[in-house]
Order: C-alpha cells, then sequence, then structure tokens
C-alpha cells in the first residue's frame, strides 16, 4: 500500500487517480457514479471527458441539494440497497461522506464494487467513527444534534443526516473490508473537514474533541476526523470476482 501524506491534498490525489484513469483508456470517456451526491462535493474534471451520475438516499435536505447541483448527468434518490447500478458500468466510484450516514455501509459498498470496471477506482471520504470528533458525533442524542446543528455547522451545510458510524466507516475496518475483496487501497490520508469545526462555534467544538481525546486517552484522536482512501478493483481473472 502506497500511502498519501498530509502535504497532498484530498483534491490532489482524486485528480490524480481520475487523469490515470483517463489516461489509460485513450478516446473513451470515462463512466463515473457518485454515490452521495446529496452532499455537494464535485470532483476536478477540468479538460476530462465524463458522464456523471448520482444516487443518494432520499431524504429531504439531500433532495434539495442534490437538485441543485449542475454537475451531474442524471440522478436517483432511494433506498441505496436498490438503486439500480448496472454491473461493470463505471470506471470512477466517488463516495463522498456516505458511508457513516447509512445503515448497511458494506451491503451498499458491495453494490457499488459491482457497478466498477476491472482496474476502475473508489475514491472515498468518509467521517473516522474512531476520532473525537465521529465519537461526539455518533453518541450524540438524535434530539441534542438537530437542536445543536444549525448553531454549529456553517450556513449551507447540508444536514443533519443520520449517524449510523458502523465498524467500516474506520481506517480498520476499511482496510479489513479491502482485505476480504482483494481490493488495494493505493491512497490512504486523513483530514480535518467537520462541519462544526469550522461553524459558528468551531472553539466549541475544538474544545469538544479535545477533551474526548484526553478522556480517551488517545484512543479517540482529535487531530483529524475524515478518512481519505483511494481503492482500486483488481484486472486480473484471479482475484475474487465483484
Amino acid at each position: 500500500m502506497s500511502e498519501a501524506r498530509s502535504i497532498v491534498t484530498r483534491d490532489d490525489i482524486f485528480s490524480r487517480r481520475i487523469r490515470e484513469q483517463c489516461a489509460g483508456q485513450p478516446g473513451r470517456r470515462l463512466d463515473i457514479l457518485v454515490a452521495g451526491c446529496g452532499w455537494p462535493d464535485p470532483l476536478d474534471l477540468e479538460r476530462v471527458e465524463a458522464r456523471v451520475i448520482g444516487i443518494d438516499e432520499d431524504l429531504p435536505a439531500l433532495r434539495a441539494s442534490t437538485s441543485a447541483r449542475k454537475d451531474l448527468d442524471s440522478w436517483a434518490l432511494g433506498d441505496l440497497r436498490s438503486v439500480p447500478v448496472p454491473p461493470r458500468a463505471f470506471d470512477v466510484v466517488h463516495v463522498p461522506f456516505l458511508l457513516e450516514r447509512i445503515e448497511h455501509p458494506e451491503l451498499v459498498l458491495d453494490r457499488l464494487l459491482t457497478g466498477l470496471r476491472p482496474g476502475g477506482v473508489l475514491l472515498l471520504r468518509m467521517r473516522d467513527r474512531s476520532s473525537a470528533y465521529g465519537t461526539c458525533d455518533r453518541l450524540l442524542p438524535s434530539a441534542l444534534r438537530r437542536l445543536l446543528w444549525h448553531r454549529f455547522a456553517p450556513d449551507g451545510t447540508v444536514g443533519p443526516l443520520p449517524p449510523f458510524y458502523r465498524e467500516v466507516t474506520s481506517r480498520e475496518g476499511m482496510h479489513s473490508f479491502c482485505l476480504t475483496r482483494g481490493l488495494m487501497v493505493t491512497d490512504d490520508m486523513s483530514a480535518t473537514s467537520g462541519p462544526a469545526l469550522s461553524g459558528p462555534l468551531a472553539k466549541v467544538a475544538h474544545l469538544a474533541c479535545t477533551a474526548v481525546e484526553t478522556a480517551s486517552r488517545g484512543q479517540r484522536p482529535a487531530s483529524h476526523d475524515e478518512i481519505i482512501m483511494v481503492v482500486r478493483k483488481p484486472q486480473n481473472h484471479f482475484a475474487r470476482m465483484l
């Protein structure tokens, strides 16, 4: 596994991998699936011919956000366990901040991977359940979370969204998932991007994360809250069929 360090940004890594995919199939457009299109996180597709399809859960906040996007050729909302994903139809699957907010992330990931062509890449952003921020987010009572959302999150942030945070929404969980499915993690990095950390009460949010890190004796770090990964589906015939 090659690991991207903090001096490399998420946009650098994703743009590089997309351009590599494009260079590997000259004369053909890229087919891209955005799973989690309700979270506005457009890819850098400058000078790349691509068709971009979006899917997400059917929640009011996500529907409003998705319908406002201009970078999607088409989109569909519904239960991600049953939303149609054609097999081996996409060169890139982009999954921004989806896994931590759905109840069955491994099942959904397996469905997304069936839609990825051999040699294709999964671009993943997720909130780390093992971080101090992720711990606060998933353990905060739902009623209190809804009450505090608009006080802590910057204006225009989509949410609040359900905080399920299953085991796969951690570095160890995702690496284990990839290992059991014959997938290669080519890039793995951390970042800080939690909405509350840049909102009106950012200082309070930072103090809360620091308190969680201290109380957990460093087991729940406040140094990051996001995991960014690039995962490649193998080309060879001997890898597990996905």
